[in-house]
């Protein structure tokens, strides 16, 4: 049985050490340089005696920064990585949470720690990379180690507008990592091309795909995803056979046309979560590549990354809406309604998850934490956590679910329940629409349409008259050239909701 994540890279470095792991297309890592690599930063650390605590990583996204994430957790501390491309107040929030002793960073990330008043130690990857790495220091702390010890944190977005830092240990990675190369059956001849950012829990999927299997990740430029053509000819350049993305980074190739213009013809695997897929754009993508695999991943980071998915094997019409399947093994998922009863057939109820791939909760937020990790309602007899998402589905009479919004999304409007979820879904279908983003303004009444594309306002009002009632319809509707998106390509709803906010005042 595994019990260490590092495992994972001493089984892979073995078998194909002169391999590239790791490459941004410009500088690139094998399994031995990154193998020796994360053990001299492991040794460095524990010879200072860092151990247990949070060690930041404030580096580009670079394949040097995932071994600095590896040499934390072979000091037998947790990492958590931040980047320069954050925005700063952010990143000053985050390191006030976390008040670390010590910061790894790159010559970039050196100079603008100065700005945060940072009075930790401060050190950089190169001048600790190549460090005599020490053997037994680093058995002694593996000895040490249990498979729930923390191995990252990584900070979302919370609702109080303060990050907060979700904790997750060797077993909850180790148990997904498992439960999602069997779902999509990877192995050694993957080539993920990534889109995350590397402080974003997303990254996961590449990376200890990577080391399980010894295949290969580049961590594809965020430059690029602002050039959809330049983007596939270097998925086609590296081979690229297997991407992991949000949706709105493939909506970005094939809204556009993109597809149209080149396609990147080593796809064979193509998995998006995060947001609800339109199925146009998912034909469009079917068609360029009919005999690639598609599938839609559902799950929270406080489930450590996804926990469901659905394998793409019929045609589907417009208005529908892809399910996100079932579990991956090992992980449960329910649907409780408001009264904690469980959910019948397509009736909506609250996804909650059980299983080991929970998360430990949120650092140093315990009060938090208690309010979403919870008791099982439905266990009455030992002690059972169980981690409400705050997403409403229902499940089809075939046990596949089917995605409906956020609890948060669901608003009351001229006497009416509405999803915003099923607006934008319905804004999707119509002729060139490239993003869309609905919002409810709670002072004036209104619900407020944003989007971006070729078609105008008024022809959008209309086309949408004939597909909602009119208790849904957008009361105010305004066209951008370019919906904001955040680091991870999914659409920035808070700079929208800022937006909203001072076209009121």
């Amino acid at each position: 049985m595994q019990y260490n994540v590092l495992e994972y890279l001493e089984d892979t470095v073995n078998r194909v050490p002169g391999k590239m792991a790791f490459s941004d297309g410009n500088f690139s890592m094998t399994f031995a340089e990154v193998y020796r690599q994360s053990r001299a930063v492991g040794t460095w650390l524990s010879v200072r005696q860092y151990y247990n605590e949070p060690v930041v990583v404030f580096m580009n996204k670079h394949p040097k920064t995932i071994t600095a994430f590896l040499g934390v957790i072979y000091s037998g501390n947790h990492y958590v990585p931040l980047d320069e491309e954050m925005p700063l107040f952010r990143v000053g929030l985050i390191l006030e949470t976390l008040k670390p002793r010590i910061v790894i960073c790159d010559s970039v990330g050196a100079n603008k720690l100065a700005g945060f008043g940072y009075t930790g130690m401060i050190v950089e990857y190169d001048a600790i990379a190549d460090s005599k790495s020490d053997d037994e220091a680093l058995r002694l702390i593996r000895d040490r180690q249990i498979d729930t010890d923390a191995i990252y944190v990584v900070f979302t977005s919370g609702s109080t507008g303060v990050p907060k830092g979700i904790v997750a240990c060797h077993r909850s990675v180790i148990d997904y990592m498992e439960a999602f190369t069997a779902a999509l059956e990877l192995n050694e001849t993957a080539i993920f091309g990534m889109q995350v950012p590397l402080y974003f829990d997303a990254c996961l999927k590449e990376v200890f795909s990577t080391l399980k299997f010894g295949a290969s990740t580049y961590l594809i430029p965020r430059s690029l995803f602002m050039f959809p053509v330049k983007l596939v000819e270097f998925m086609n350049e590296n081979k690229i056979n297997t991407v992991c993305w949000v949706v709105s980074a493939l909506t970005m190739i094939s809204a556009f046309g993109a597809l149209e213009k080149s396609v990147p013809v080593h796809l064979k695997t193509i998995a998006f979560g995060s947001e609800v897929m339109p199925v146009k754009q998912l034909d469009l993508w079917r068609k360029a590549l009919p005999g690639a695999h598609f599938y839609n991943l559902y799950g929270p980071t406080e489930a450590t990354g996804m926990s469901c998915f659905y394998k793409v094997s019929r045609e589907f019409s417009e208005g529908e809406v892809i399910p996100i399947g079932k579990p991956f093994r090992n992980t449960s998922v329910f649907l409780l309604k408001e009264n904690n009863e469980v959910a019948g057939f397509n009736e909506t109820g609250e996804i909650c998850i059980r299983g080991t791939a929970l998360t430990m909760g949120y650092y140093r937020s315990f009060d938090k934490t208690a309010e979403v990790f919870v008791q099982n309602p439905l266990n009455k007899v030992y002690p059972e956590l169980i981690y409400r998402t705050g997403d409403l589905a229902r499940m089809t009479e075939d046990g596949d679910l089917i995605f409906v919004s956020r609890k948060d999304d669901q608003i009351k409007h001229m006497g009416h329940r509405i999803e915003l979820g099923e607006i934008e879904s319905q804004v999707s279908l119509i002729e060139g629409i490239g993003h869309s983003c609905c919002l409810y303004d709670k002072s004036t009444d209104r619900i407020v349409l944003f989007y971006s594309g070729d078609t105008d306002e008024g022809v959008l009002i209309k086309q949408l008259r004939g597909k909602l009632p009119r208790y849904m319809l957008p009361n105010t509707v305004e066209r951008m050239n370019k919906i904001p998106l955040m680091a991870n390509s999914k659409i920035d709803r808070s700079e929208l909701k800022r937006r909203l906010n001072s076209n009121i005042k």
